[in-house]
């Protein structure tokens, strides 16, 4: 069974909206693509999981505090979707500038969607380096 193309591209753009989010280190914009609730989970590369949206949530904003830039290109591996769950593994191409260093990296990352009333929103953002 294929998923629908519909659900496919609107997982596209969920997923997009996550990145638009995380590069414009906006909280904000995170508050209103992730799911609001104790069944989150985040796995930043090279931490320990969090879990729960409070957590996440202080996470992000310790990664914005530190970040003058961040700028995706990113590489989708592979977009599905199983009634109200959908995921995304995609590289991630990244260019920041983090505490006055450029860097340049590219990560893994699995973002796993759960369908609401109010449309897709992220429940679990797994990320690993690409070695």
């Amino acid at each position: 069974m294929s998923s629908d193309p519909s659900d496919i591209e609107s997982l596209r753009e969920a997923n997009e909206t996550f990145y638009e989010a995380f590069g414009a280190l906006d909280i904000n914009k995170m508050d209103a693509i992730c799911e609001i609730s104790g069944r989150s989970i985040c796995v930043h590369p090279g931490w320990k999981p969090l879990s729960g949206w409070d957590q996440i949530r202080v996470s992000w904003q310790g990664i914005f505090e530190n970040a003058s830039l961040m700028h995706f290109n990113i590489q989708y591996l592979a977009i599905d979707s199983n009634g109200d769950c959908g995921w995304v593994t995609c590289v991630e191409n990244i260019t920041s500038v983090l505490q006055g260093r450029a860097n340049n990296f590219g990560v893994i990352a699995t973002n796993v969607f759960h369908r609401s009333d109010s449309g897709w929103r992220l429940v679990v953002h797994h990320a690993s380096p690409n070695i």
